[in-house]
């Protein structure tokens, strides 16, 4: 592969991976901490970092959706509808996430 032809091609991923790490940042981190610490208490779960990351409005209330890896390999999803405290917290595996 020519230089050029090798720098384009890594620039290219390096844009991609920087657009994929900012579709995984969440405009409120404490939400992902607070489902980090449920997932930890409830399901024993550490987290090692989440995907699929939504955020919303429904009926005038926020909402919040997210996918979280566990470091034993499980996944959970997750949803909150504010004024909700708590997530709503489903396994994948056992249903269809």
């Amino acid at each position: 592969m020519p230089p050029i032809t090798l720098r384009l091609a890594v620039t290219a991923v390096m844009t991609l991976a920087s657009a994929l790490a900012a579709s995984a940042q969440s405009a409120n981190p404490a939400c992902l901490d607070q489902l980090s610490e449920q997932l930890a208490v409830e399901k024993d779960c550490a987290v090692d970092y989440f995907l699929n990351l939504k955020e919303g409005e429904l009926a005038g209330r926020l909402t919040f959706e997210a996918r979280a890896q566990c470091a034993d390999g499980r996944q959970f999803d997750g949803s909150l509808t504010e004024p909700a405290g708590e997530f709503t917290i489903s396994e994948c595996g056992v249903q269809v996430c």
